[in-house]
Formats: C-alpha cells, sequence, structure tokens
C-alpha cells in the first residue's frame, strides 16, 4: 500500500487550482486502494446480485456520475449481454411513475449520494421491486441507506468542485463490479493502472504546452466511439465547468449525423481513441475530420497521435480496451486544469456550482 499522500501534492500552497490538482495527483494511491481494499467486498456484492439473476439494468446518475454510469452500461452489454437503459428520474419525481421493476437491477451512482431526486427515485424503485445498488463515495448517506446493496469507492474527501479522483474510482469500481457479476475478478487485468496512472499524472508539463495552444479557443469538439465515448462527455463537462468554454460531446457516429458541418480549422477537436474496436471504428470519423483541415487533438496510440495536429500518447499496451477510459481521462483532466489557469481562472471554485447539486 502507498503511502498516504501529502496535504498538499499540488505544491502550489493557496495558488488557484491547489485543490483539483491536489485530488487528481490522489488518483494512482486510490486505484491500488480500491484494488487492495475495495475489490473484496465488491465480488460479495456481486455475488449476492448475480444469485438473483437480474433481468435488466437500469442506471440512474447525474453529472460526472452519469458519465461513469454510460461507462458501466458499455460494460454491461458488451461483458455480460445485459440489456441496459440510462433512467429518466423526473419520469419518478416529477411525473410520479411506478413502473414494474421486478427483476431490475437498478444502480444508482453518486459522489455524494446525496441529490434528493437521486434517492427518492431509487427509493422508489426498491418499493416497485427492483434489486437496488448505489455506488458512492459516502457510505453514510441517504442513497446508500435506501438502496439495498452498497458499494464505497473509497475515493477519500473530495473537496474541489470539479471531481476527478470520484470519477475514476467509480470506473474501476463498476468495472470490478461487472466482472464478478460475470463470475470473473477483474483485478488482475486492472493491476497496471495505478503505475500507468501515476506515469500519465508525471507528464503535466507535456500537458502545459498543449494548453497553451488551446488558452484561446471558443469552442471544442469532443469525440470518440464505443468505451472512450463517455470519456469525451466527462472531458466536456470538466472543460465547461472549470474553463467556461463551450464543449460539444459527440459520438462519432452521431458527428457525421450533421454536427460534421460545424467543424472547421478554427475549433478544436478532441479526439478519444480507444487502442480497440472502438478506435477502429472512429477511423472514418478521424478520416473525415482531417479531410475538413480540423485542428485535431488526439489522446490514444502512437499511430493516431502521429496521424493529429497534436495528441496526447496513452501507454495502452496490455491494456484491455474495456480498462483504457480510466487512463484516458487523466491528460484529459489535466488540459481542462491547464487551460482553466492559463485563462486566469480557478479551477477549484468554479462559478454557479455547488459540490451536491440537489435537483428533484
Amino acid at each position: 500500500m502507498s503511502a498516504t499522500p501529502p496535504a498538499d501534492p499540488s505544491g502550489q500552497g493557496d495558488e488557484p487550482g491547489r485543490i483539483m490538482s491536489g485530488e487528481m495527483a490522489e488518483q494512482p494511491a486510490m486505484l491500488r486502494r480500491i484494488l487492495e481494499r475495495g475489490a473484496p467486498r465488491i465480488r460479495e456484492v456481486a455475488a449476492e446480485i448475480a444469485a438473483r439473476k437480474p433481468r435488466f439494468v437500469l442506471l440512474t446518475a447525474r453529472g460526472t456520475s452519469d458519465n461513469a454510469a454510460l461507462y458501466a452500461k458499455y460494460l454491461l452489454e458488451i461483458r455480460l449481454g445485459l440489456p441496459c437503459g440510462l433512467a429518466s428520474m423526473s419520469t419518478t419525481t416529477a411525473y410520479g411513475a411506478r413502473p414494474d421493476l421486478r427483476d431490475v437491477l437498478v444502480v444508482t451512482v453518486s459522489q455524494s449520494g446525496g441529490s434528493p431526486d437521486l434517492v427518492a427515485s431509487t427509493k422508489a424503485a426498491r418499493e416497485a421491486g427492483a434489486v437496488t445498488l448505489a455506488v458512492t463515495n459516502n457510505p453514510d448517506s441517504a442513497l446508500a441507506a435506501v438502496s439495498e446493496y452498497h458499494i464505497d469507492i473509497l475515493a477519500g474527501p473530495e473537496k474541489a468542485l470539479p471531481a476527478t479522483k470520484t470519477y475514476t474510482a467509480s470506473l474501476l469500481s463498476l468495472y470490478l463490479f461487472v466482472e464478478a457479476l460475470g463470475g470473473g475478478d477483474g483485478t488482475t487485468a486492472a493491476a497496471g493502472l495505478p503505475d500507468l496512472a501515476g506515469a500519465i499524472l508525471g507528464r503535466r508539463v507535456e500537458v502545459k504546452a498543449l494548453a497553451s495552444r488551446y488558452r484561446f479557443a471558443e469552442r471544442m469538439v469532443i469525440t470518440s466511439r464505443g468505451y472512450g465515448y463517455p470519456t469525451a462527455k466527462e472531458a466536456a463537462l470538466k472543460l465547461m465547468e472549470t474553463s467556461y468554454i463551450p464543449a460539444l460531446s459527440y459520438s462519432g457516429a452521431d458527428l457525421l449525423h450533421g454536427p460534421l458541418a460545424m467543424v472547421d480549422n478554427i475549433s478544436p477537436v478532441i479526439a478519444v481513441v480507444t487502442d480497440g474496436r472502438g478506435g477502429e471504428a472512429l477511423q472514418p470519423v478521424l478520416d473525415r475530420l482531417r479531410g475538413r483541415g480540423a485542428d485535431l487533438f488526439v489522446v490514444g496510440p502512437k499511430a493516431q497521435v502521429e496521424a493529429a495536429s497534436a495528441g496526447f500518447l496513452l501507454p495502452t499496451e496490455g491494456v484491455p480496451e474495456e480498462l483504457q477510459p480510466i487512463l484516458e481521462i487523466l491528460p484529459l483532466q489535466m488540459l481542462a486544469y491547464e487551460v482553466t489557469i492559463a485563462r486566469g481562472q480557478d479551477p477549484d471554485a468554479p462559478r454557479a456550482l455547488a459540490k451536491v447539486t440537489e435537483t428533484r
């Protein structure tokens, strides 16, 4: 087990972004903690739920956690063949609908576990016969209390408004849960993630140089396919909430159905290219973007980075495609941070935001 990180691993004192920087730096140790301490409990929960043979999965979340839930949707459908849907909470909280949820697994993902609509919809789902699982960073939360099962993502207190470590903690916890739900383990495949994450986060100077390229961007488009698509959505959210740059995220397939028309050589396009089938499916989109003269920034394998205007080489050798999103988001978290600092803003305190968003 790695030593506990210092109170300020960023070494920035009271500088803007100190908290977000420190929490990003905690991620390698946090991933290791989940693998060593969290995995046994996750396997126990998964075994109990598997014994109940859910026929369908509904995923419920908001914001960053919604992007983690989308990642779980890909895992459940691809790895286990379980049909999944993303819940529309207002059908329950605003309209009072009470669907028959017998034999349905409802997974609610929330950092704080405190949003009233998440708590209310999960409580209603349990009353409607669902097997309910809360995945949170707070085992004492109201959401954990109303759920039948709970997984603690073990991220530790997160104080910066932009969620960083709770996102990657949610991804790894959900991956281990899905693997265990299918009778597997998952820890062996994920064992190298902490060291790889540390190496990526150590390339901060490289990301800072990239940030200077995009400091004055008025708009960004972020795209991917497959397992990388949740990363594109999360990267767009981070850029918008920290730097206030309008960042539009699209599946590569959807980008070709109209939005491609707005791409030019001025607005940067960030492509998250997973090393696997998702990256292969994205290739025609990359070709079209290059054909339009787009300022294309790629996060992915070497060949794709070399063919782009700029990029961040991701260490993907030996990393299964379904685990790459845990690494893909790290340079994009740093990019959001560095662009925000370069624009003279404080990523720790985005305007008009609260850590717990109490929607109903």
